[in-house]
């Protein structure tokens, strides 16, 4: 038998996609996570962060994107908490989806203080206890949030399919 090597073009069409986000964990002194709520929607909340774009690394587009988001030029180390999968066959969309959750540390009040929203992407930010989360976020992006909480206790990284 005699392997046929495809041009990486054509190959390229046989394999499943995906496209990819990242994003930074904070929490504050009393490690109470900071979250976004979205201006697209009533009911979500995430972390600074946002689609990679294209060249761009996880870890670039997670900086990057908090830059954007809340104006904090983050400059702490590079420590992955956890990988998201979400398979296409679960939302809306045309290809799988990957995520990079990063750990953006622990923010002063003063530092959250300064926090500058771009209207058109947030509309709020809040900081409260994992279980003052539970209540307003969905159980899916609640249980994304518990797990990435875990994590930053743990020093366990997590790997999450939806």
């Amino acid at each position: 038998m005699t392997n046929t090597w495809l041009p990486p073009e054509e190959y390229v069409e046989t394999i499943a996609r995906a496209t990819s986000y990242a994003c930074l964990y904070f929490t504050d002194t009393r490690e109470r996570p900071v979250q976004l709520k979205a201006a697209y929607s009533t009911e979500t909340w995430q972390w600074p962060g946002g689609n990679m774009d294209p060249g761009e690394t996880p870890w670039e587009c997670a900086v990057r994107e908090c830059l954007e988001e809340t104006g904090i030029a983050f400059q702490g180390e590079k420590k992955l908490l956890a990988v998201q999968f979400i398979s296409q066959r679960e939302h809306d969309w045309p290809t799988n989806h990957v995520g990079f959750i990063f750990d953006g540390g622990t923010l002063t009040d003063e530092e959250i203080a300064s926090i500058v929203l771009d209207p058109a992407e947030h509309t709020e930010f809040r900081v409260q206890t994992v279980s003052e989360w539970e209540e307003i976020m969905t159980p899916r992006n609640f249980a994304r949030l518990g797990a990435v909480a875990e994590t930053r206790r743990t020093g366990v990284m997590a790997y999450l399919e939806r």
